[in-house]
This record gives structure tokens, C-alpha cells and sequence, in this order.
């Protein structure tokens, strides 16, 4: 363990002097829990980690986030590579490697990353301050990201593509839940005070309108 500390403190040193801000976490279980707690911009992933492996954090990573991962391993075997690719690496390096190729692949996956981000974004919602992510399924408010359930991204999602339309329960209830939904209409006001909730009350701006007697719209 103290040449792995040994080589990942000189990779922190080189990456720093290349103007990056790193971290260091030698525990796979510690490792993830800091991933999905904070945020970062790239990860170098050693498969060799006590408590949960390299692959174990990058396949439940990929459940929630599309950050860049790049495996790192001692292993040059053929399936470690596809198994690493195949659950969502970015990229794999096997060790031992340059420095420079290092570097290399971690500006070549910025890169790409970014790229895939500036495409994804080009559809994005905005209404005020809130903005929705569709090809991400992703909302944020004054860039605060904004927890929703997978029913209530859609309902504001089409709340949103009509914005300053006003549009009647009956017809939220077939375009959001479906057609062959049989339950009551007032699950669209249920949902609505959802949305209120976790936008309206929580960052003080009014999104959704109620327009009595009819539905409800959304305005800038």
C-alpha cells in the first residue's frame, strides 16, 4: 500500500503542476461516497481498491452521473479492459505509463466531455432562473441542481415546452400520464404542489400559475 500511496501522491504533484486541483481517496468505499457527495470534474479510477473495487464504483457511478472516468490498473488482461469499457470508463491506461500520456488522455476525455455537454445543453428549457436539461433529465435553478422524480421532470418539462399556454388537467393528465391512465385528474394538482414545493417554497419565484376552473401554466 505505501508504493501505491507512493505513485498516487506523485500523480497529484504532476497533475497539480499542471494546474489541475486534485484529491486523493485510497479507500473504493470512502471513494464513492466522496463522488457522490461532491462534485469533480474527472476521475482517475484504480481497480485495485480495498472494500469495493475500481469497476464496482465506476458501474454505480454511471447509474447517476456521466462524469469522465479513467480506469487505472496494474492488470493488462483483455477482459479487465472490456469490463471496465463496457460498464462506462471513458478511458483505460494500464500501468506503468508516461506521465505525458497520462496527461494526454485526460485533456483528450475534458475534451470530449465537454463536447458532449455543449450538445446536450442545446435544447435546454429555461423559464427565469430555472433551466431543464431534457437530454439529461437534469434541472437546476440559479444553477442549484433540483432533486425530482422521474413523473414530476415530465410534468414540468411539458409545463414548460407550453410555457404561457394554459393548459386544462384532463389534457396535462394524457400527454404526461398517458392515455390509458384511468385514475382521478386531481394527481395533476397532487404533482403540482410536488413541483411547488420543491421550487416555488423552496427558491421563493413562482413557476407554475393555477388558472382556476381550468389547469395551470407556466410563465417567464
Amino acid at each position: 500500500m505505501e508504493d501505491e500511496w507512493k505513485i498516487a501522491r506523485f500523480l497529484q504533484m504532476e497533475l497539480e503542476h499542471e494546474g489541475f486541483t486534485t484529491i486523493i481517496e485510497t479507500n473504493g468505499r470512502r471513494a464513492l461516497d466522496r463522488i457522490i457527495q461532491e462534485t469533480f470534474d474527472l476521475i482517475l479510477l484504480d481497480i485495485m481498491l480495498p472494500e469495493m473495487t475500481g469497476i464496482e464504483i465506476c458501474r454505480r457511478v454511471r447509474d447517476i452521473s456521466e462524469i469522465p472516468i479513467i480506469m487505472i490498473t496494474a492488470k493488462s488482461t483483455i477482459e479487465d479492459t472490456v469490463a471496465g469499457l463496457d460498464i462506462g470508463a471513458d478511458d483505460y491506461l494500464t500501468k506503468p505509463f508516461a506521465i505525458q500520456e497520462l496527461l494526454a488522455r485526460i485533456r483528450a476525455t475534458l475534451r470530449k466531455n465537454v463536447s458532449k455537454r455543449q450538445i446536450a445543453d442545446e435544447g435546454k428549457l429555461i423559464v427565469k432562473n430555472l433551466i431543464l436539461f431534457p437530454n439529461r433529465y437534469e434541472a437546476q435553478v440559479g444553477g442549484q441542481p433540483v432533486e425530482l422524480t422521474k413523473k414530476e421532470y415530465g410534468l414540468l418539462e411539458y409545463l414548460i415546452r407550453n410555457k404561457h399556454i394554459v393548459l386544462e388537467r384532463e389534457h396535462i393528465l394524457q400527454e404526461v400520464w398517458g392515455y390509458e391512465y384511468t385514475g382521478n385528474t386531481n394527481v395533476v394538482d397532487v404533482y403540482v404542489r410536488y413541483l411547488r414545493s420543491k421550487l416555488d417554497e423552496q427558491f421563493e419565484e413562482k413557476y407554475i400559475h393555477t388558472v382556476r376552473g381550468v389547469g395551470y401554466v407556466v410563465k417567464d
